[in-house]
Protein backbone atom coordinates (compact mmCIF):
# COMPACT_ATOMS: atom_id res chain seq x y z
CA UNK A 1 0.00 0.00 0.00
CA UNK A 2 2.86 2.38 0.76
CA UNK A 3 4.19 2.24 -2.79
CA UNK A 4 0.94 2.89 -4.68
CA UNK A 5 0.56 6.03 -6.76
CA UNK A 6 -1.93 8.76 -5.85
CA UNK A 7 -3.03 9.12 -9.48
CA UNK A 8 -6.40 7.89 -10.83
CA UNK A 9 -6.67 4.39 -12.22
CA UNK A 10 -8.14 0.90 -11.98
CA UNK A 11 -7.18 -1.84 -9.52
CA UNK A 12 -7.72 -5.59 -9.98
CA UNK A 13 -7.72 -8.02 -7.05
CA UNK A 14 -6.69 -11.67 -7.56
CA UNK A 15 -6.77 -14.78 -5.38
CA UNK A 16 -3.93 -17.29 -4.91
CA UNK A 17 -4.95 -19.21 -8.02
CA UNK A 18 -4.71 -16.06 -10.13
CA UNK A 19 -8.48 -15.71 -10.57
CA UNK A 20 -9.84 -12.17 -10.78
CA UNK A 21 -11.96 -11.34 -7.73
CA UNK A 22 -12.82 -7.68 -8.07
CA UNK A 23 -12.25 -4.66 -10.31
CA UNK A 24 -12.55 -1.11 -9.01
CA UNK A 25 -11.69 2.41 -10.09
CA UNK A 26 -10.32 5.24 -8.00
CA UNK A 27 -9.56 8.92 -8.25
CA UNK A 28 -6.66 8.26 -5.85
CA UNK A 29 -5.40 4.67 -6.10
CA UNK A 30 -3.35 4.78 -2.90
CA UNK A 31 -6.23 6.02 -0.74
CA UNK A 32 -8.86 3.76 -2.32
CA UNK A 33 -6.92 0.49 -2.20
CA UNK A 34 -5.62 1.21 1.31
CA UNK A 35 -9.21 1.63 2.53
CA UNK A 36 -9.77 -2.13 2.08
CA UNK A 37 -7.16 -2.88 4.74
CA UNK A 38 -8.18 -0.56 7.57
CA UNK A 39 -8.82 -2.02 10.98
CA UNK A 40 -12.54 -1.32 11.27
CA UNK A 41 -15.63 -0.17 9.41
CA UNK A 42 -15.57 -2.82 6.65
CA UNK A 43 -18.70 -4.73 5.63
CA UNK A 44 -18.91 -8.51 5.85
CA UNK A 45 -18.67 -8.82 2.06
CA UNK A 46 -15.56 -6.66 1.97
CA UNK A 47 -13.91 -8.66 4.79
CA UNK A 48 -14.51 -11.90 2.88
CA UNK A 49 -13.07 -10.33 -0.27
CA UNK A 50 -9.97 -9.07 1.56
CA UNK A 51 -9.33 -12.49 3.10
CA UNK A 52 -9.03 -13.97 -0.41
CA UNK A 53 -6.75 -11.32 -1.94
CA UNK A 54 -3.27 -12.59 -2.84
CA UNK A 55 -2.28 -9.97 -5.43
CA UNK A 56 -3.35 -6.51 -6.58
CA UNK A 57 -2.49 -5.03 -9.96
CA UNK A 58 -3.15 -1.44 -10.99
CA UNK A 59 -3.47 0.40 -14.30
CA UNK A 60 -2.85 4.14 -14.10
CA UNK A 61 -5.09 6.41 -16.19
CA UNK A 62 -4.91 10.08 -17.09
CA UNK A 63 -8.28 11.03 -15.61
CA UNK A 64 -10.97 9.54 -13.39
CA UNK A 65 -13.25 9.37 -16.44
CA UNK A 66 -10.76 7.07 -18.15
CA UNK A 67 -10.65 4.93 -15.02
CA UNK A 68 -14.44 4.63 -15.01
CA UNK A 69 -14.51 3.54 -18.65
CA UNK A 70 -11.72 1.00 -18.18
CA UNK A 71 -13.45 -0.40 -15.07
CA UNK A 72 -16.64 -0.85 -17.09
CA UNK A 73 -14.77 -2.68 -19.86
CA UNK A 74 -12.96 -5.01 -17.45
CA UNK A 75 -16.14 -5.90 -15.53
CA UNK A 76 -18.06 -6.55 -18.73
CA UNK A 77 -15.24 -8.72 -20.11
CA UNK A 78 -14.29 -10.77 -17.02
CA UNK A 79 -17.42 -10.76 -14.80
CA UNK A 80 -15.53 -10.82 -11.47
CA UNK A 81 -17.60 -12.51 -8.73
CA UNK A 82 -17.46 -9.58 -6.31
CA UNK A 83 -18.63 -7.11 -8.95
CA UNK A 84 -21.92 -8.88 -9.61
CA UNK A 85 -24.00 -6.61 -7.40
CA UNK A 86 -22.18 -3.48 -8.53
CA UNK A 87 -22.02 -3.88 -12.31
CA UNK A 88 -24.22 -1.81 -14.60
CA UNK A 89 -25.33 -3.54 -17.81
CA UNK A 90 -26.72 -0.36 -19.32
CA UNK A 91 -25.19 0.78 -22.58
CA UNK A 92 -23.27 4.03 -22.71
CA UNK A 93 -25.47 7.13 -23.09
CA UNK A 94 -25.29 9.44 -26.10
CA UNK A 95 -26.52 12.92 -26.96
CA UNK A 96 -29.07 12.79 -29.78
CA UNK A 97 -29.73 15.68 -32.18
CA UNK A 98 -32.85 15.36 -34.35
CA UNK A 99 -31.16 17.15 -37.24
CA UNK A 100 -33.87 16.17 -39.73
CA UNK A 101 -36.50 18.37 -38.00
CA UNK A 102 -37.15 21.99 -38.88
CA UNK A 103 -36.45 22.86 -35.26
CA UNK A 104 -33.98 20.18 -34.10
CA UNK A 105 -33.90 19.17 -30.45
CA UNK A 106 -31.23 17.72 -28.14
CA UNK A 107 -31.89 14.75 -25.87
CA UNK A 108 -30.23 11.96 -23.91
CA UNK A 109 -30.25 8.65 -25.78
CA UNK A 110 -29.49 5.11 -24.69
CA UNK A 111 -29.86 1.90 -26.68
CA UNK A 112 -30.14 1.19 -30.44
CA UNK A 113 -29.72 4.17 -32.77
CA UNK A 114 -32.89 3.78 -34.82
CA UNK A 115 -34.09 7.38 -35.09
CA UNK A 116 -32.84 9.67 -37.83
CA UNK A 117 -30.38 12.27 -36.65
CA UNK A 118 -26.89 12.56 -35.21
CA UNK A 119 -25.50 10.79 -32.15
CA UNK A 120 -22.60 12.15 -30.11
CA UNK A 121 -20.69 10.12 -27.54
CA UNK A 122 -20.39 7.80 -25.82
CA UNK A 123 -20.37 9.55 -22.46
CA UNK A 124 -19.25 7.80 -19.27
CA UNK A 125 -22.53 8.35 -17.44
CA UNK A 126 -26.01 9.82 -17.76
CA UNK A 127 -24.90 12.52 -15.35
CA UNK A 128 -22.21 13.62 -17.78
CA UNK A 129 -24.80 13.82 -20.58
CA UNK A 130 -27.20 15.86 -18.45
CA UNK A 131 -24.40 18.18 -17.42
CA UNK A 132 -23.52 18.70 -21.09
CA UNK A 133 -27.14 19.29 -22.07
CA UNK A 134 -27.53 21.76 -19.22
CA UNK A 135 -24.43 23.63 -20.38
CA UNK A 136 -25.58 23.70 -24.01
CA UNK A 137 -28.95 24.96 -22.90
CA UNK A 138 -27.30 27.93 -21.22
CA UNK A 139 -24.73 28.65 -23.94
CA UNK A 140 -26.32 27.75 -27.29
CA UNK A 141 -30.06 27.53 -26.44
CA UNK A 142 -31.12 24.69 -28.73
CA UNK A 143 -34.46 23.33 -27.54
CA UNK A 144 -34.56 20.16 -25.43
CA UNK A 145 -38.32 19.81 -24.82
CA UNK A 146 -40.37 16.81 -25.96
CA UNK A 147 -41.93 17.06 -29.43
CA UNK A 148 -45.46 16.70 -28.03
CA UNK A 149 -44.86 19.60 -25.64
CA UNK A 150 -43.20 21.67 -28.39
CA UNK A 151 -46.05 21.28 -30.91
CA UNK A 152 -48.75 22.38 -28.48
CA UNK A 153 -47.23 25.64 -27.24
CA UNK A 154 -49.11 28.90 -27.79
CA UNK A 155 -46.78 31.09 -25.75
CA UNK A 156 -43.10 30.84 -24.67
CA UNK A 157 -42.30 28.50 -21.79
CA UNK A 158 -40.27 29.16 -18.66
CA UNK A 159 -37.00 28.22 -20.39
CA UNK A 160 -37.46 31.19 -22.72
CA UNK A 161 -38.24 33.47 -19.80
CA UNK A 162 -34.96 32.61 -18.04
CA UNK A 163 -32.87 32.94 -21.19
CA UNK A 164 -32.26 29.27 -21.96
CA UNK A 165 -34.30 28.96 -25.14
CA UNK A 166 -34.92 31.25 -28.12
CA UNK A 167 -38.63 30.34 -28.42
CA UNK A 168 -38.83 28.47 -31.76
CA UNK A 169 -42.14 26.92 -30.66
CA UNK A 170 -43.90 30.28 -31.16
CA UNK A 171 -41.69 31.65 -33.93
CA UNK A 172 -39.57 34.02 -31.87
CA UNK A 173 -36.38 33.04 -33.72
CA UNK A 174 -35.75 32.82 -37.45
CA UNK A 175 -34.87 29.61 -39.25
CA UNK A 176 -31.43 31.00 -40.10
CA UNK A 177 -30.61 32.05 -36.54
CA UNK A 178 -31.77 28.71 -35.13
CA UNK A 179 -29.79 26.82 -37.76
CA UNK A 180 -26.71 28.76 -36.66
CA UNK A 181 -27.34 27.66 -33.06
CA UNK A 182 -27.61 24.04 -34.25
CA UNK A 183 -24.41 24.32 -36.29
CA UNK A 184 -22.50 25.68 -33.29
CA UNK A 185 -23.94 22.91 -31.12
CA UNK A 186 -22.83 20.29 -33.63
CA UNK A 187 -19.34 21.77 -33.76
CA UNK A 188 -19.11 21.70 -29.99
CA UNK A 189 -20.29 18.12 -29.68
CA UNK A 190 -17.83 17.02 -32.39
CA UNK A 191 -14.98 18.65 -30.47
CA UNK A 192 -14.61 21.58 -32.91
CA UNK A 193 -15.30 24.12 -30.21
CA UNK A 194 -12.20 26.32 -30.34
CA UNK A 195 -14.09 29.29 -31.81
CA UNK A 196 -16.68 29.04 -29.06
CA UNK A 197 -13.97 28.87 -26.42
CA UNK A 198 -12.26 31.98 -27.80
CA UNK A 199 -15.56 33.84 -27.79
CA UNK A 200 -16.25 32.96 -24.15
CA UNK A 201 -12.71 33.97 -23.22
CA UNK A 202 -13.17 37.33 -24.94
CA UNK A 203 -16.44 37.89 -23.10
CA UNK A 204 -14.76 36.99 -19.79
CA UNK A 205 -11.93 39.47 -20.35
CA UNK A 206 -14.32 42.21 -21.51
CA UNK A 207 -16.53 41.73 -18.45
CA UNK A 208 -13.53 41.85 -16.12
CA UNK A 209 -12.27 45.03 -17.81
CA UNK A 210 -15.68 46.64 -17.25
CA UNK A 211 -15.62 45.49 -13.58
CA UNK A 212 -18.54 43.11 -14.20
CA UNK A 213 -16.97 40.44 -12.04
CA UNK A 214 -20.06 38.27 -11.66
CA UNK A 215 -20.41 38.00 -15.43
CA UNK A 216 -16.68 37.29 -15.75
CA UNK A 217 -16.94 34.56 -13.11
CA UNK A 218 -19.89 33.06 -14.98
CA UNK A 219 -17.89 32.93 -18.22
CA UNK A 220 -14.94 31.44 -16.32
CA UNK A 221 -17.18 28.68 -14.97
CA UNK A 222 -18.56 28.03 -18.43
CA UNK A 223 -15.02 27.68 -19.77
CA UNK A 224 -14.24 25.18 -17.02
CA UNK A 225 -17.40 23.21 -17.80
CA UNK A 226 -16.60 23.17 -21.50
CA UNK A 227 -13.14 21.80 -20.76
CA UNK A 228 -14.60 19.11 -18.53
CA UNK A 229 -17.11 17.79 -21.05
CA UNK A 230 -14.66 18.11 -23.93
CA UNK A 231 -11.85 16.23 -22.16
CA UNK A 232 -10.35 13.43 -24.24
CA UNK A 233 -11.30 9.92 -23.20
CA UNK A 234 -8.25 7.67 -23.28
CA UNK A 235 -10.02 4.33 -22.82
CA UNK A 236 -12.52 4.44 -25.69
CA UNK A 237 -11.09 5.35 -29.08
CA UNK A 238 -10.43 4.17 -32.61
CA UNK A 239 -11.58 0.79 -33.85
CA UNK A 240 -9.42 -2.27 -34.13
CA UNK A 241 -7.73 -5.10 -32.22
CA UNK A 242 -4.19 -4.41 -31.08
CA UNK A 243 -1.69 -4.90 -28.26
CA UNK A 244 0.30 -2.01 -26.84
CA UNK A 245 3.71 -2.38 -25.17
CA UNK A 246 5.55 0.19 -23.07
CA UNK A 247 8.83 -0.39 -21.27
CA UNK A 248 10.32 1.49 -18.35
CA UNK A 249 13.76 1.00 -16.83
CA UNK A 250 15.50 2.62 -13.88
CA UNK A 251 17.90 1.66 -11.14
CA UNK A 252 18.82 -1.60 -12.87
CA UNK A 253 15.26 -2.88 -13.13
CA UNK A 254 12.70 -2.94 -15.91
CA UNK A 255 8.93 -3.15 -16.32
CA UNK A 256 6.98 -4.02 -19.47
CA UNK A 257 3.30 -3.05 -19.49
CA UNK A 258 0.95 -4.64 -22.03
CA UNK A 259 -2.49 -3.22 -22.85
CA UNK A 260 -4.96 -5.41 -24.73
CA UNK A 261 -7.32 -3.45 -26.99
CA UNK A 262 -10.20 -5.25 -28.66
CA UNK A 263 -12.84 -3.59 -30.83
CA UNK A 264 -11.52 -0.18 -29.84
CA UNK A 265 -11.74 -0.77 -26.06
CA UNK A 266 -9.02 -1.42 -23.52
CA UNK A 267 -9.99 -4.75 -21.98
CA UNK A 268 -7.09 -5.27 -19.60
CA UNK A 269 -3.36 -5.15 -19.00
CA UNK A 270 -0.49 -7.28 -17.71
CA UNK A 271 2.75 -6.33 -16.02
CA UNK A 272 6.13 -8.06 -16.43
CA UNK A 273 9.48 -7.44 -14.74
CA UNK A 274 12.18 -8.94 -17.01
CA UNK A 275 15.67 -9.14 -15.47
CA UNK A 276 18.26 -6.71 -16.83
CA UNK A 277 21.98 -6.86 -17.44
CA UNK A 278 24.06 -3.76 -18.19
CA UNK A 279 22.60 -0.52 -19.54
CA UNK A 280 19.73 -1.94 -21.63
CA UNK A 281 17.32 0.66 -22.94
CA UNK A 282 13.55 0.27 -23.56
CA UNK A 283 14.09 -0.58 -27.23
CA UNK A 284 16.42 -3.46 -26.35
CA UNK A 285 14.04 -4.66 -23.66
CA UNK A 286 11.10 -4.83 -26.08
CA UNK A 287 13.28 -6.47 -28.74
CA UNK A 288 14.05 -9.34 -26.36
CA UNK A 289 10.58 -9.46 -24.78
CA UNK A 290 8.29 -9.62 -27.85
CA UNK A 291 9.50 -12.98 -29.27
CA UNK A 292 9.17 -14.66 -25.87
CA UNK A 293 5.69 -13.18 -25.38
CA UNK A 294 4.23 -14.16 -28.77
CA UNK A 295 6.22 -16.99 -30.32
CA UNK A 296 5.47 -19.51 -27.58
CA UNK A 297 2.06 -20.00 -29.18
CA UNK A 298 0.09 -19.30 -26.00
CA UNK A 299 -0.75 -15.69 -26.89
CA UNK A 300 -3.02 -14.54 -29.72
CA UNK A 301 -1.20 -12.17 -32.07
CA UNK A 302 -3.30 -9.21 -33.32
CA UNK A 303 -2.81 -7.58 -36.71
CA UNK A 304 -1.35 -4.47 -35.07
CA UNK A 305 1.21 -4.11 -32.27
CA UNK A 306 2.04 -0.65 -30.93
CA UNK A 307 5.40 -0.12 -29.22
CA UNK A 308 6.66 2.76 -27.11
CA UNK A 309 9.95 2.65 -28.99
CA UNK A 310 10.86 0.80 -32.18
CA UNK A 311 13.52 -1.94 -31.77
CA UNK A 312 16.32 -2.24 -34.31
CA UNK A 313 15.00 -5.59 -35.55
CA UNK A 314 11.41 -4.36 -36.08
CA UNK A 315 11.27 -5.66 -39.66
CA UNK A 316 12.46 -9.14 -38.70
CA UNK A 317 10.00 -9.22 -35.77
CA UNK A 318 7.14 -8.29 -38.11
CA UNK A 319 8.02 -11.18 -40.41
CA UNK A 320 8.31 -13.68 -37.55
CA UNK A 321 5.02 -12.59 -35.96
CA UNK A 322 3.22 -12.60 -39.31
CA UNK A 323 4.42 -16.16 -39.99
CA UNK A 324 3.33 -17.28 -36.51
CA UNK A 325 -0.11 -15.61 -36.73
CA UNK A 326 -0.86 -16.48 -40.35
CA UNK A 327 -1.74 -12.87 -41.13
CA UNK A 328 0.03 -9.58 -41.80
CA UNK A 329 1.24 -8.11 -38.49
CA UNK A 330 2.52 -4.54 -38.34
CA UNK A 331 4.67 -3.03 -35.59
CA UNK A 332 4.10 0.68 -35.06
CA UNK A 333 5.77 3.16 -32.73
CA UNK A 334 4.67 6.51 -34.20
CA UNK A 335 0.94 6.75 -33.55
CA UNK A 336 -1.63 9.49 -33.07
CA UNK A 337 -5.04 10.16 -31.52
CA UNK A 338 -6.51 7.20 -29.61
CA UNK A 339 -3.47 4.98 -30.10
CA UNK A 340 -1.20 7.72 -28.76
CA UNK A 341 -3.44 8.02 -25.68
CA UNK A 342 -3.37 4.25 -25.15
CA UNK A 343 0.41 4.25 -25.47
CA UNK A 344 0.69 7.09 -22.94
CA UNK A 345 -1.57 5.13 -20.57
CA UNK A 346 0.69 2.07 -20.88
CA UNK A 347 3.83 4.14 -20.30
CA UNK A 348 2.41 5.85 -17.21
CA UNK A 349 1.41 2.48 -15.77
CA UNK A 350 4.83 0.95 -16.50
CA UNK A 351 6.61 3.86 -14.81
CA UNK A 352 4.43 3.71 -11.70
CA UNK A 353 4.48 -0.08 -11.41
CA UNK A 354 8.27 -0.11 -11.67
CA UNK A 355 8.56 2.49 -8.91
CA UNK A 356 6.30 0.38 -6.69
CA UNK A 357 8.25 -2.77 -7.57
CA UNK A 358 11.55 -1.14 -6.64
CA UNK A 359 10.12 -0.14 -3.28
CA UNK A 360 8.69 -3.59 -2.51
CA UNK A 361 9.80 -5.23 0.73
CA UNK A 362 11.24 -8.36 -0.87
CA UNK A 363 13.21 -6.32 -3.40
CA UNK A 364 14.43 -3.89 -0.74
CA UNK A 365 15.56 -6.68 1.59
CA UNK A 366 17.76 -8.25 -1.09
CA UNK A 367 19.24 -4.92 -2.11
CA UNK A 368 19.97 -3.88 1.48
CA UNK A 369 21.75 -7.16 2.10
CA UNK A 370 23.78 -6.72 -1.07
CA UNK A 371 24.63 -3.17 0.00
CA UNK A 372 25.82 -4.47 3.39
CA UNK A 373 28.10 -6.94 1.69
CA UNK A 374 29.55 -4.51 -0.85
CA UNK A 375 30.23 -1.76 1.72
CA UNK A 376 31.50 -4.25 4.31
CA UNK A 377 29.01 -3.14 6.96
CA UNK A 378 28.32 -5.04 10.18
CA UNK A 379 24.59 -5.13 9.39
CA UNK A 380 22.25 -4.12 6.60
CA UNK A 381 21.53 -0.37 6.86
CA UNK A 382 18.25 0.33 8.60
CA UNK A 383 18.05 3.97 7.49
CA UNK A 384 19.64 5.55 4.42
CA UNK A 385 19.74 9.30 3.87
CA UNK A 386 20.87 10.97 0.65
CA UNK A 387 21.61 14.67 0.03
CA UNK A 388 21.59 16.52 -3.29
CA UNK A 389 21.80 20.18 -4.39
CA UNK A 390 19.67 21.87 -7.09
CA UNK A 391 19.74 25.40 -8.51
CA UNK A 392 19.53 27.33 -11.78
CA UNK A 393 22.85 29.12 -12.33
CA UNK A 394 23.02 29.71 -8.61
CA UNK A 395 19.41 30.96 -8.27
CA UNK A 396 17.14 29.60 -5.52
CA UNK A 397 19.55 26.91 -4.29
CA UNK A 398 17.82 24.06 -2.49
CA UNK A 399 19.27 20.97 -0.82
CA UNK A 400 17.20 17.82 -0.51
CA UNK A 401 17.35 14.97 1.98
CA UNK A 402 15.48 11.76 1.17
CA UNK A 403 15.16 8.76 3.47
CA UNK A 404 14.90 5.03 2.69
CA UNK A 405 14.54 2.06 5.02
CA UNK A 406 13.48 -1.58 4.70
CA UNK A 407 10.03 -0.46 3.47
CA UNK A 408 11.47 1.77 0.75
CA UNK A 409 11.05 5.53 0.62
CA UNK A 410 9.94 7.24 3.84
CA UNK A 411 8.45 10.37 2.30
CA UNK A 412 7.23 11.69 5.63
CA UNK A 413 10.91 12.11 6.62
CA UNK A 414 11.94 13.92 3.43
CA UNK A 415 13.31 17.42 3.99
CA UNK A 416 14.37 20.37 1.83
CA UNK A 417 16.75 23.13 2.94
CA UNK A 418 16.63 26.59 1.40
CA UNK A 419 20.30 27.55 1.13
CA UNK A 420 21.18 31.17 1.95
CA UNK A 421 24.37 33.16 2.48
CA UNK A 422 26.59 31.20 0.07
CA UNK A 423 28.07 32.25 -3.25
CA UNK A 424 25.83 31.37 -6.22
CA UNK A 425 26.84 28.00 -7.63
CA UNK A 426 29.03 27.02 -4.64
CA UNK A 427 27.79 23.45 -4.23
CA UNK A 428 30.39 22.65 -1.57
CA UNK A 429 29.22 25.44 0.74
CA UNK A 430 25.58 24.58 0.02
CA UNK A 431 26.18 20.94 0.94
CA UNK A 432 27.97 21.97 4.14
CA UNK A 433 25.11 24.23 5.21
CA UNK A 434 22.46 21.55 4.57
CA UNK A 435 24.42 18.89 6.46
CA UNK A 436 25.06 21.20 9.41
CA UNK A 437 21.40 22.10 9.71
CA UNK A 438 20.41 18.44 9.49
CA UNK A 439 22.95 16.86 11.82
CA UNK A 440 22.98 19.57 14.49
CA UNK A 441 19.42 18.54 15.26
CA UNK A 442 20.40 14.88 15.34
CA UNK A 443 23.36 15.63 17.63
CA UNK A 444 20.86 17.12 20.10
CA UNK A 445 18.86 13.88 20.05
CA UNK A 446 16.15 15.10 17.68
CA UNK A 447 15.20 12.49 15.13
CA UNK A 448 16.87 9.26 14.08
CA UNK A 449 20.52 8.96 13.03
CA UNK A 450 21.07 7.28 9.62
CA UNK A 451 23.25 4.19 9.38
CA UNK A 452 24.33 5.16 5.83
CA UNK A 453 24.73 8.65 4.40
CA UNK A 454 24.89 9.00 0.59
CA UNK A 455 26.19 12.21 -0.94
CA UNK A 456 25.36 12.95 -4.57
CA UNK A 457 28.73 14.30 -5.68
CA UNK A 458 32.46 13.71 -5.76
CA UNK A 459 35.30 13.99 -3.27
CA UNK A 460 34.64 17.67 -2.52
CA UNK A 461 31.09 17.07 -1.32
CA UNK A 462 32.15 13.96 0.59
CA UNK A 463 34.87 15.96 2.35
CA UNK A 464 32.27 18.50 3.44
CA UNK A 465 30.13 15.71 4.91
CA UNK A 466 33.04 14.18 6.81
CA UNK A 467 34.03 17.62 8.17
CA UNK A 468 30.51 18.31 9.46
CA UNK A 469 30.21 14.91 11.13
CA UNK A 470 33.65 15.24 12.75
CA UNK A 471 32.80 18.69 14.08
CA UNK A 472 29.62 17.34 15.68
CA UNK A 473 31.45 14.24 16.97
CA UNK A 474 29.21 11.85 15.00
CA UNK A 475 31.14 8.67 14.19
CA UNK A 476 28.44 6.00 13.75
CA UNK A 477 27.43 7.04 10.23
CA UNK A 478 28.94 5.45 7.12
CA UNK A 479 29.48 8.11 4.41
CA UNK A 480 29.59 7.21 0.71
CA UNK A 481 29.79 9.62 -2.23
CA UNK A 482 28.04 8.78 -5.50
CA UNK A 483 29.76 10.36 -8.51
CA UNK A 484 28.47 9.89 -12.06
CA UNK A 485 31.75 8.64 -13.46
CA UNK A 486 33.50 9.55 -16.69
CA UNK A 487 30.70 8.39 -19.01
CA UNK A 488 27.93 9.92 -16.82
CA UNK A 489 25.73 6.92 -17.69
CA UNK A 490 23.65 4.84 -15.32
CA UNK A 491 25.58 1.75 -14.24
CA UNK A 492 28.99 3.44 -14.28
CA UNK A 493 28.77 5.39 -11.01
CA UNK A 494 31.87 5.76 -8.86
CA UNK A 495 31.48 5.17 -5.12
CA UNK A 496 33.75 7.14 -2.79
CA UNK A 497 34.39 5.89 0.75
CA UNK A 498 34.17 8.90 3.08
CA UNK A 499 36.61 7.47 5.62
CA UNK A 500 39.40 6.21 3.33
CA UNK A 501 38.72 8.19 0.16
CA UNK A 502 38.94 4.96 -1.82
CA UNK A 503 37.04 4.88 -5.12
CA UNK A 504 35.34 1.83 -6.56
CA UNK A 505 32.72 0.83 -9.12
CA UNK A 506 30.14 -1.94 -8.98
CA UNK A 507 28.85 -4.15 -11.77
CA UNK A 508 25.86 -2.71 -13.60
CA UNK A 509 23.67 -5.65 -12.54
CA UNK A 510 24.62 -5.43 -8.84
CA UNK A 511 21.52 -5.02 -6.60
CA UNK A 512 23.48 -2.76 -4.26
CA UNK A 513 24.20 -0.35 -7.12
CA UNK A 514 20.55 -0.45 -8.16
CA UNK A 515 19.49 0.64 -4.67
CA UNK A 516 22.08 3.43 -4.61
CA UNK A 517 20.85 4.62 -8.01
CA UNK A 518 17.24 4.59 -6.83
CA UNK A 519 17.99 6.62 -3.70
CA UNK A 520 20.24 9.05 -5.60
CA UNK A 521 17.62 9.58 -8.34
CA UNK A 522 14.93 10.23 -5.74
CA UNK A 523 17.12 12.81 -4.00
CA UNK A 524 17.72 14.49 -7.34
CA UNK A 525 14.01 14.56 -8.18
CA UNK A 526 13.07 15.93 -4.76
CA UNK A 527 15.77 18.62 -4.96
CA UNK A 528 14.51 19.78 -8.36
CA UNK A 529 10.95 19.90 -7.06
CA UNK A 530 12.00 22.03 -4.09
CA UNK A 531 14.11 24.30 -6.28
CA UNK A 532 11.26 24.93 -8.70
CA UNK A 533 8.88 25.73 -5.86
CA UNK A 534 11.33 28.18 -4.30
CA UNK A 535 12.15 29.83 -7.61
CA UNK A 536 8.47 30.26 -8.43
CA UNK A 537 7.73 31.76 -5.02
CA UNK A 538 10.73 34.10 -5.23
CA UNK A 539 9.51 35.48 -8.54
CA UNK A 540 6.06 36.08 -7.05
CA UNK A 541 4.45 35.08 -10.29
CA UNK A 542 2.22 32.46 -11.81
CA UNK A 543 3.59 28.92 -11.86
CA UNK A 544 3.27 29.12 -15.63
CA UNK A 545 6.16 31.60 -15.71
CA UNK A 546 8.62 28.94 -14.63
CA UNK A 547 7.92 26.72 -17.63
CA UNK A 548 10.47 26.79 -20.49
CA UNK A 549 8.92 27.88 -23.76
CA UNK A 550 5.86 29.51 -22.19
CA UNK A 551 6.07 33.26 -22.65
CA UNK A 552 3.57 36.01 -21.98
CA UNK A 553 1.49 35.30 -25.10
CA UNK A 554 1.21 31.57 -24.48
CA UNK A 555 0.41 32.16 -20.79
CA UNK A 556 -2.41 34.45 -21.87
CA UNK A 557 -3.76 31.87 -24.33
CA UNK A 558 -3.62 29.15 -21.69
CA UNK A 559 -5.50 31.29 -19.16
CA UNK A 560 -8.03 32.35 -21.80
CA UNK A 561 -8.64 28.76 -22.78
CA UNK A 562 -8.86 27.18 -19.32
CA UNK A 563 -10.01 30.17 -17.26
CA UNK A 564 -7.43 29.86 -14.48
CA UNK A 565 -4.09 28.32 -13.50
CA UNK A 566 -6.06 25.61 -11.70
CA UNK A 567 -7.79 24.78 -14.98
CA UNK A 568 -4.43 24.52 -16.74
CA UNK A 569 -3.10 22.24 -13.99
CA UNK A 570 -6.10 19.93 -14.33
CA UNK A 571 -5.82 19.59 -18.11
CA UNK A 572 -4.40 16.56 -19.87
CA UNK A 573 -1.68 16.74 -22.53
CA UNK A 574 -4.28 16.32 -25.28
CA UNK A 575 -6.35 19.20 -23.92
CA UNK A 576 -3.29 21.45 -23.67
CA UNK A 577 -2.54 20.76 -27.35
CA UNK A 578 -5.85 22.40 -28.27
CA UNK A 579 -4.56 25.80 -27.19
CA UNK A 580 -3.21 28.00 -29.98
CA UNK A 581 0.58 27.98 -30.06
CA UNK A 582 0.99 24.87 -27.86
CA UNK A 583 2.69 21.97 -29.63
CA UNK A 584 2.54 18.39 -28.38
CA UNK A 585 6.10 18.55 -27.00
CA UNK A 586 5.44 21.85 -25.22
CA UNK A 587 2.15 20.49 -23.86
CA UNK A 588 4.05 17.54 -22.40
CA UNK A 589 6.59 19.94 -20.84
CA UNK A 590 3.79 22.03 -19.28
CA UNK A 591 2.10 18.91 -17.94
CA UNK A 592 5.34 17.51 -16.49
CA UNK A 593 6.27 20.78 -14.75
CA UNK A 594 2.81 21.33 -13.24
CA UNK A 595 2.66 17.72 -12.01
CA UNK A 596 6.26 17.35 -10.88
CA UNK A 597 5.24 17.44 -7.21
CA UNK A 598 2.92 14.43 -7.68
CA UNK A 599 5.33 12.26 -9.68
Amino acid sequence: MKTLTTRPGVYQMYDRAGALLYVGKAKNLKNRVSSYFRGSGLSTKTLVLVSKIADIQVTVTTTEVDALLLEHNLIKEHRPPYNIDLKDDKSYPYIYLSSHDRWPRLALHRGPKRRKGEYFGPYPSAGAVRSTLHLLQKVLKVRQCQDSYFRNRSRPCLQYQIGRCTGPCVGLVSDEAYAEQVDKTTMFLKGKSQALMVRLADEMEAAAAELEYEKAAERRDQLAQLQQVQSVQGIEGARGDLDIFAASCQSGAACVQVLFVREGRVLGSRTFYPPLKLDEDPAQILEAFLPQFYLSGRQTIPAEVVLGVAPDSAEALEQALSQQAGLKVSLRSKVRDARARWLQLAQQTADNNLSSHLSGKQTMAGRLESLRSELDLDAAPTRIECFDISHSSGEATVASCVVFDSDGARKADYRTFNITGVAPGDDYAAMQQALERRFKRLAKGEGQLPSLLLIDGGKGQVAQAMSVLAELDIIAVKVVGVAKGTTRKAGFETLIDGETGQERTLRGDNPALHLIQQVRDEAHRFAITGHRARRSKARKSSTLEGIPGVGAKRRRELLRHFGSVTGVSGASVQELCKVEGISSSLAQTIYDVLHSVDD
